[in-house]
């Protein structure tokens, strides 16, 4: 035996491995080439015999250690046919890494990874001073460097190109991807340098592979940076080069270097530069110093590519290096290098995924976007991969048959995979079989593993530890293992299948090992999600927070970017019911385990999409749900997108927009898609096709090309919902236009177009011009800052004088063209073409002759022209912008105005030279009414001509200019609003308007904001109240200089030009009936002196006309600073001016009370400073009001001594309302008082006090007969010497109904003693207790409270959740001592438990209800319940709901319950129980649970009400439940709902109801009842008589159960609730008429249903109507009109629900205008409508009902969100 063999192991193994072996030498080749990548194959072993040669690389993989050797063998065992008699003896024998260790020799690994095959000495550089070598020596030394170099290249890439990895050993196909340039600075001159591809190009330019290292210039960056996302093909590209470097083709470079840095951060030590270079790359044969000055020499002949940028891990300095001997990190040498300060002229190329970069990238280096493949590279790849005719034919048919596999082809290292697949499906399958199994990226990653099955079986165990390998990696950040990271088994299965890749990796100089990596980092994330869904050490909520949304936003403070990109779309993919069997296989467990573990991460992925996400999240949220292929959450996702999706600065590849399309597939409504400074694939717009939901889509990016314009046009034709295209700001010449071009040809319907800023010469503007014909709905064309001469111009002036829908022409930068829509072909066409008015603006333009311009048009708007004003204003003229305008000619303009009838607007601004005129139709031509529209892009409403504006804004105009403007002016038509702001008039010119007003006869507005007015000039204006009929709004805001003078109908916002008429606001919104209207005069932001507030009294008073007439007058001074007596100055007001109905100092909310002509007055005080001894004469000069609703006294100084005073002198002020005392320094001692104080205000009815954080103090009144008062205190910290003082305020308080304290400190001690206190001679007490103690106190401990009351205790209310206990005490106590001891027998409690017992059971003798929710009820407490429901004998309600309670228990409550003979409400929700109004909801109840249940039920025979809502009924249960209701025909109310009873149950339950006559109400929504249960239902319920509320929601009944409906609803019916029942437009309607004849009915909810065009018609009106549901139903503007039109004739109505519909703003208009007659409604929710943010806001400042928040009384949202 030889010494290799006594090492090895016994002669006779060591001999049956070498002759097995030598059978298959070339995979023995093969395998050493994975573990030893570094070692030589060639020149010495060709020599050998096959024997001899085996036995050295068995010593060489013996050599690497026993990680290495034990892997090996593993494979050995696992990929060749090993005898059995030898494979056990190899395994035990050197399989296992738990046998003795051996002596090795380690094997020096003398040469990198990259350039294997050559060994040579290792020689360290720069350690050692350099020798001096003659040039003649230098230049040999490195001409055999290169020729080494080289010669090592051709080796590592001899006759193939060696990509990132090869699964499953398949040959790898190169196609080059499509690469875009993206921003570089490189000047070339040159036309051949233009030829190869010019980095100077503009962005979006593609590029050729070869183009990226053009060195045709001298000059420029010499620094590229490649861009592309995971899987984009960036290491193939860089080792490529190599390869075409080895081969010559890259002939202008003399030397390249090839690093990663995934490996470079292995290395720990600092390097220099020669270091990096030889030590870590390739050594020199000899001199090195020589070779390393060659190349410095030499510099723009080198290239070094650095491949993963975006994966170093080392700091960066930032100083620069110019020694090449200094030190530093491989990432300071590569930022070195690309500033020039090392090697200065060689080339650099980095690859990185998109995010920000390090700062080591010059700003100049030129950047390149790579986007993978587009459909002709995709072909071209699944060509050269398929090397036989017929399965390239077959795979190349399945792709063009299958778009979405076509989009998964993108991803080059998706395709590889793919076609991968193909491989293994394509035999024996039909067409388009294959690709039906790959439809998302998860499940061809899934089909990739299915295909390394053995014979069917699926190897778990090496998966997993392959999967748990990749996890461990991505939560350390590692890409690179040794082999001691990886068990020999699975490292060897990893080889075996092509999952893992091995490459020799220096830790470092001179330090090297073999190191193993997963070909693709997406193969890592998906071997770590398959280990996160399969592995039982990974619980679900440990697997849900893995889902979560990567942002791809260009990130200023996080320089490299994680490693889990693609984790989140695994795992979402894994959880597809598609994966469910494999992931069963691979868990080996059953799939319930793996189905829980789904439905984690869906919960996860349904909670991120109601989330208001950033563009980027949004595309990573569709990427998920799209794998899913769940359609209920793509829908869900769908329907919460936002209407405007916005999409800015970052990149997007087909892909993205792929998923995104997708998902607005399962939408409804229409969306908006902005895409603006993205990087876009080329081919992204072809992702868009046949999306029918993209309403308007918009791109602004220098990105776009030519290619990205012809990829749009290919998808434009089949958008057949797009209204609006823009493609702004783009790098597309006349090729990439004219496919634009004949592509809009074939959208008829577009509305709205865009070419804007796209540097677009003559001739195409003109062609784009040309296709105006084609496109008859256009109504905007928008081609401005293009390049447009003045010919042009005209030429487009002819086109749009001769096209009778073209409005307005306007010229600036560029041009806008607007037509009007739809102009109908008629015998009238001629006059519409006539009356048109076509507006041309020519600022900055040439002149143009007024006559040529005048002559091409009947309505011009004519600026920048000199033309004279001569009295006459041609209906034709509309503007007179820039002409010369003067004050003098400005009376010219006016006068000639006034005589023109149709005038409706004019605007004149001199200081801005604008004179714009606006004309309403001639009386004779006014169109048919029709509803009025507020419409955000026109931005106003319809006007009639009763209503004539005249903006005089910015005119200079002073007093002396008034009387002759006022001359002007009185021969004006129907005046209705003035606005001379932003002039000079001054205190002066105030004073004379004032009367000069009457001569202008009755407007509807005056603005004079802006013209130096003092304080008391404009309290003089007050007195117009008396002096001009037509004044009743008087607002005057100091800050902002703004002075407003109202009427009756001022609708006009004269502050905003050109804005939306407003709403009448608040009391002014009424209907046509009402007969006066409030007066008001609003002060805010002034500094007022006591002088000046005398004044303004004064003035005040001097006004009879408002403040005697029938009409209320309100007075209003928000943020309007005060001396501290002002507060008591002002409240006189309310005896001098007994109209002043509301005097309000820093508030900012008018007072609306339900009829102005009787609205009781108000005062606020708020924040004024007042304090104890401002008390008494406030009260006295309140005492003095008629009738005073409101005073608001917070935010004051009181504290208790105020407080107490204010108390006292209560009585005699005269309030009807609220009094509001919150935030005055108040403490416990205010409480106490307020308690001891309600005798003696009999008026109180409420009051609520708050000493927490919230400070609040109310007290509300009403008349002293009406009985019954509430007090609510919270965190009042009560010590427990305040409880006797509380307890005696309360027995001296009977008329105190309710009394709650919250969180107010009472222990069990303290409240005890409260209860045994309180005494009243007679009376109900009930008694609120929130304290966090009782949700740990339970069951046992509560009843002990009760127990020492001092009352009758008649209802107990338990809820450990919320830490409430509520108690009803009955005054005077009655005692029933007989009763007692009859009732004790029948007891089983221990004697510790005696006492409580007997006097709970004399306290609650007469309880007649209890309500246990949310406790857990231990045998213990069931027992004790058991021994009260036995003593009780009035018992009428028990609730036992969300409660925990054993079989055991339950027996106890039940036979308790069996005892209660007037038991009438029974209610369980998750519990059990019976009685007659019994709740036991929310509580599960098993088989045995509802039999004890079901069998107490048969002898409830007087029970009214049960309630089993959530309690897990299936149909079974249901049978058993519906025999038990047939004894109980009292029964009115039955609540199931939340069950899962299904048809079967429903039709069980249909055959019962018949025999329940007194059957009111039933609920049996969320059942999964379908269409067959619904009918049976419906037929059923005909038969109750006396049914008023059916609640049937949330089950799939569809249109024929609401058909079968609608012939027999209960003439009784007052609520109806159908929501979610898959309901169309034809049920509803029928409904609607069936409804029509319930006059009872008081709430209608039909939310959530298909109701689109079946618009519910109410003839009669439903006057008790009180609640309507009709939210998420895609109901628009015919819907809104039909209830604004009943919305008069409901006077009870209070709510109106229309969330998430497709209502605009003309529809919530007309809504507006409904609730103008219908004062009784309190809100209309229209929130995710379509109506604009700001149309939302200003609609509901005018009318408050009008709701369009998420939340109920929050500001108005975007739209879409």
């Amino acid at each position: 035996m030889d010494p290799d063999s006594l090492q090895l192991g016994t002669k006779s193994l060591w001999s049956w491995l070498v002759r097995l072996l030598s059978q298959d030498p070339e995979w023995m080749n093969a395998k050493v080439k994975f573990f030893l990548p570094n070692m030589d194959l060639g020149s010495r072993s060709e020599a050998l015999d096959p024997s001899q040669r085996i036995i050295q690389q068995l010593r060489e993989l013996y050599a690497q250690g026993p990680a290495s050797w034990q892997t090996f063998i593993h494979c050995v065992c696992m990929e060749l046919e090993v005898p059995l008699e030898l494979e056990v003896p190899l395994l035990s024998t050197w399989g296992h890494g738990d046998g003795k260790a051996q002596a090795y020799k380690p094997h020096h690994l003398l040469f990198p990874s990259f350039f294997p095959g050559i060994k040579r000495p290792h020689q360290s550089c720069g350690s050692s001073p350099r020798p001096k070598q003659s040039r003649k020596q230098q230049l040999e030394l490195a001409k055999r460097y290169l020729k080494l170099l080289r010669s090592s290249a051709q080796q590592r890439y001899g006759g193939r190109i060696l990509g990132p990895g090869q699964p499953l050993a398949f040959p790898q196909a190169y196609v080059p991807p499509v690469l875009q340039w993206s921003r570089a600075t490189a000047p070339f001159s040159t036309q051949e340098g233009a030829l190869m591809g010019d980095p100077k190009a503009e962005d979006g330019t593609d590029v050729s592979i070869l183009d990226l290292l053009n060195t045709r210039a001298d000059k420029g960056p010499r620094v590229r940076v490649l861009l592309g996302k995971a899987g984009m093909g960036k290491t193939t590209l860089a080792h490529w080069l190599c390869q075409k470097w080895a081969d010559g083709q890259l002939d202008r470079f003399q030397a390249l270097f090839l690093f990663e840095f995934r490996q470079l951060n292995l290395i720990t030590s600092v390097l220099t530069l020669p270091q990096l270079l030889f030590d870590l790359y390739l050594s020199p044969e000899e001199g090195p110093d020589a070779v390393f000055e060659y190349l410095e020499d030499n510099a723009n002949g080198v290239l070094l590519i650095f491949d993963g940028l975006d994966e170093a891990l080392q700091p960066c300095s930032s100083g620069e290096t110019v020694d090449p001997e200094a030190l530093g990190p491989a990432l300071t040498l590569f930022s070195d290098l690309c500033r020039g300060t090392l090697l200065p002229g060689c080339w650099v190329m980095a690859t990185s995924r998109p995010g920000k970069l390090p700062a080591c990238v010059p700003t100049e280096a030129a950047t390149v976007h790579m986007w993978g493949f587009d459909r002709p590279r995709v072909e071209e790849f699944v060509g050269r991969f398929f090397s036989d005719l017929p399965s390239q034919e077959a795979a190349l048919a399945e792709l063009r048959a299958n778009r979405r596999l076509r989009s998964l082809c993108a991803v080059p290292a998706l395709c590889r995979v793919t076609c991968v697949c193909l491989h293994h499906l394509l035999p024996g399958s039909s067409p388009g079989q294959s690709a039906a199994l790959l439809p998302t990226m998860t499940q061809t990653y899934v089909q990739m593993m299915l295909a390394l099955r053995p014979h069917g079986y699926l190897p778990a165990n090496s998966l997993m530890g392959l999967c748990e390998v990749a996890l461990s990696g991505l939560e350390t950040g590692k890409v690179i293992f040794s082999a001691r990271d990886i068990p020999p088994a699975t490292l060897a299965f990893g080889a075996a299948h092509g999952l893992l890749i091995s490459f020799c990796i220096c830790i470092s100089p001179g330090r090297q090992e073999t190191g193993y990596a997963f070909p693709y980092l997406s193969l890592q994330e998906f071997f770590a999600a398959l280990h996160l869904m399969a592995s039982p050490e990974v619980d679900q909520d440990a697997l849900a927070r893995h889902v979560t949304l990567n942002s791809r936003w260009v990130l200023r403070t996080k320089a490299r970017l994680g490693l889990s990109d693609h984790l989140p779309a695994f795992l979402s993919g894994l959880a597809s019911c598609a994966c469910r069997h494999f992931l069963s296989q691979l868990a080996q467990r059953d799939e319930v385990w793996v189905s829980a573990k789904q439905a984690a991460v869906a919960q996860a992925l349904r909670k991120l999409a109601t989330r208001r996400l950033t563009g980027p999240k949004v595309v990573e949220l569709c990427h998920c749900v799209s794998e899913t292929q769940e359609s209920e959450l793509a829908g869900l996702v769908a329907q919460s997108l936002p209407y405007q999706l916005q999409f800015h600065n970052f990149p997007l590849t087909h892909a993205d927009l792929a998923a995104v399309t997708n998902i607005l597939g399962h939408r409804d409504a229409p969306v908006h898609l902005n895409f603006e400074g993205c990087p876009l694939e080329p081919s992204c717009p072809e992702a868009l096709a046949s999306c029918g939901q993209v309403e308007s889509l918009s791109f602004k990016s220098r990105k776009c090309g030519d290619a990205f314009a012809e990829a749009l046009s290919r998808s434009l034709p089949t958008m057949g919902s797009l209204k609006k295209l823009g493609l702004a700001g783009s790098k597309i010449t006349a090729r990439g236009i004219s496919h634009v071009v004949q592509a809009l040809s074939l959208c008829p319907q577009l509305e709205e177009v865009s070419f804007q800023d796209n540097q677009l010469k003559d001739q195409e503007v003109l062609s784009i011009v040309k296709i105006l014909p084609h496109l008859p709905h256009l109504r905007k064309l928008d081609l401005s800052r293009n390049h447009v001469s003045d010919w042009t111009l005209l030429r487009l002036t002819e086109v749009a004088v001769t096209c009778p829908t073209v409005r307005m022409l306007q010229a600036n930068v560029g041009f806008v063209l607007t037509r009007a829509p739809d102009l109908q072909e008629s015998a009238s066409s001629r006059k519409e073409a006539q009356s048109r008015s076509l507006t041309l603006r020519t600022q900055g333009l040439p002149r143009v002759t007024a006559s040529k311009l005048l002559g091409q048009g009947q309505g011009l708007e004519l600026s920048g022209l000199q033309l004279p004003v001569d009295g006459c204003l041609p209906r034709a003229l509309h503007s007179l912008s820039d002409n010369g305008l003067s004050v003098a000619g400005l009376y010219r303009v006016l006068g000639a105005a006034s005589t023109c009838r149709t005038l409706a607007e004019l605007h004149i601004s001199l200081l801005h030279k604008t004179v714009v005129l606006t004309f309403a139709p001639e009386p004779e031509e006014q169109p048919p009414p029709r509803p009025v529209c507020l419409a955000s892009s026109a931005g106003r409403a319809l006007q009639g001509c009763g209503s004539a504006l005249r903006r005089l804004a910015h005119c200079g105009l002073q007093a002396k200019h008034l009387e002759l403007l006022c001359k002007a002016l009185e021969g004006s038509h129907h005046l209705g609003h003035l606005d001379l702001s932003s002039n000079a008039l001054g205190d002066e010119g105030a004073a004379q308007l004032a009367q000069l007003l009457p001569g202008l006869g009755p407007l509807q507005s005056l603005n004079l904001s802006e013209n130096g007015l003092s304080p008391d000039a404009g309290f003089s204006l007050a007195l117009c109240f008396s002096t001009v009929q037509w004044v009743l709004h008087l607002d005057i805001t100091g800050e902002s200089q703004r002075i407003v003078l109202g009427g009756a109908g001022r609708g006009r916002d004269l502050s905003a030009a050109g804005s939306v008429p407003e709403l009448p606001a608040g009391a002014e919104f009424l209907g046509s009936g009402q007969r006066c209207v409030p007066r008001s005069f609003c002060l805010s932001e002034c500094q007022l002196e006591p002088l000046s507030l005398t004044c303004l009294c004064d003035t005040l008073e001097k006004c009879p006309g408002p403040l005697e007439g029938p009409a209320p007058f309100f007075v209003r001074l928000s943020q309007t600073a005060l001396s501290p007596r002002s507060p008591l100055m002002l409240a006189d007001i309310f005896s001098l001016c007994p109209r002043v109905q509301k005097v309000d100092l820093h508030g900012s909310e008018w007072l609306k009370g339900p009829s102005p002509a009787c609205c009781p007055s108000s005062s606020r005080f708020t924040g004024c400073g007042l304090c104890r001894q401002h008390v008494e004469p406030l009260c006295w000069s309140l005492s003095r009001c008629e009738d005073l609703s409101q005073l608001d006294l917070s935010a004051n100084q009181l504290g208790d001594a105020g407080l107490q005073c204010l108390l006292e002198h209560l009585p005699r002020v005269p309030i009807s309302g609220s009094l509001d005392l919150s935030h005055n320094r108040l403490s416990q001692e205010s409480a106490l008082c307020l308690v001891e104080m309600l005798p003696s205000c009999p008026r109180i009815r409420e009051a609520s006090v708050n000493l927490g954080s919230e400070q609040s103090f109310w007290i509300h009144f009403s008349p002293p007969e009406e009985a019954g008062k509430t007090l609510r205190l919270t965190e009042c910290r009560f010590r427990p010497e305040h409880v006797p003082r509380l307890a005696s305020g309360l027995s001296q308080a009977p008329q105190l109904a309710e009394l709650t304290l919250t969180q107010c400190c009472l222990g069990l001690e303290q409240l005890t003693v409260l209860l045994s206190l309180v005494r009243w001679p007679r009376g109900l007490l009930s008694l609120r207790v929130e304290e966090p103690w009782m949700g740990r106190a339970g069951v046992l401990t509560l009843p002990e409270v009760c127990a020492q009351a001092s009352g009758n205790v008649t209802k107990i209310s338990i809820s450990e959740t919320q830490q409430q206990l509520c108690v009803q005490l009955e005054f005077p106590r009655q005692e029933n001592p007989g009763a007692v001891p009859l009732r004790l027998a029948h007891c089983d409690l221990g004697t510790h438990r005696s006492l409580l017992v007997r006097q709970l059971m004399e306290t609650c003798a007469r309880l007649r209800q209890l309500s246990l929710s949310q406790v857990n009820l231990c045998d213990a407490s069931s027992l004790l319940l058991e021994n009260l429901l036995l003593s009780v004998s009035e018992l009428k309600t028990f609730r036992l709901i969300s409660s925990r309670v054993s079989s055991e228990g339950l027996a106890h409550l039940t036979s308790g319950l069996s005892h209660c003979p007037h038991l009438e409400e029974l209610e369980d929700a998750k519990s059990s129980s019976g009685l007659l109004s019994s709740s036991l909801s929310h509580l599960p109840l098993g088989g045995s649970s509802l039999a004890v249940l079901t069998q107490g039920l048969s002898r409830m025979i007087l029970l009214q009400s049960l309630r089993l809502s959530s309690n897990g009924i299936s149909d079974i249960g249901c049978c058993h439940l519906s025999k038990a209701l047939r004894a109980v025909t009292s029964l009115e109310e039955l609540g199931l709902s939340h069950n899962q009873i299904g048809d079967t149950g429903a039709q069980q339950l249909a055959a019962v109801l018949p025999g329940l006559p007194e059957l009111r109400k039933i609920d049996l929504s969320a059942n999964g009842i379908g269409p067959a249960g619904g009918m049976r239902l419906v037929e059923s319920l005909a038969l109750c008589t006396h049914l008023e509320e059916l609640m049937l929601g949330c089950n799939a009944l569809g249109d024929p159960t609401a058909l079968r409906l609608a012939q027999a609803l209960p003439p009784h019916l007052r609520v109806l609730r159908l929501p979610s029942s898959r309901l169309g437009p034809e049920g509803a309607l029928s409904l609607a008429r069936a409804l029509d004849r319930c006059p009872q009915v008081e709430v209608i909810s039909l939310a959530e249903n298909s109701l689109a065009g079946g618009v519910p018609h109410f003839c009669q009106g439903l006057p008790l109507l009180r609640q309507i549901e009709l939210s998420w139903n895609l109901l628009g503007d015919e819907a809104a009109a039909e209830l604004a039109r009943v919305l008069p004739r409901m006077g009870r109505l209070k709510r109106v629900d229309l969330e998430k519909n497709r209502i605009t703003a003309c529809g919530a208009w007309l809504l507006a205008e409904g609730l103008a007659q219908g004062s009784g409604i309190q809100v209309i929710r229209l929130w995710n409508n379509l109506i604009p943010t700001d149309m939302a806001q200003r609609l509901q400042s005018q009318e408050p009902r009008l709701d369009f928040a998420f939340f109920h009384n929050q500001p108005p949202a975007p739209r879409g969100t």
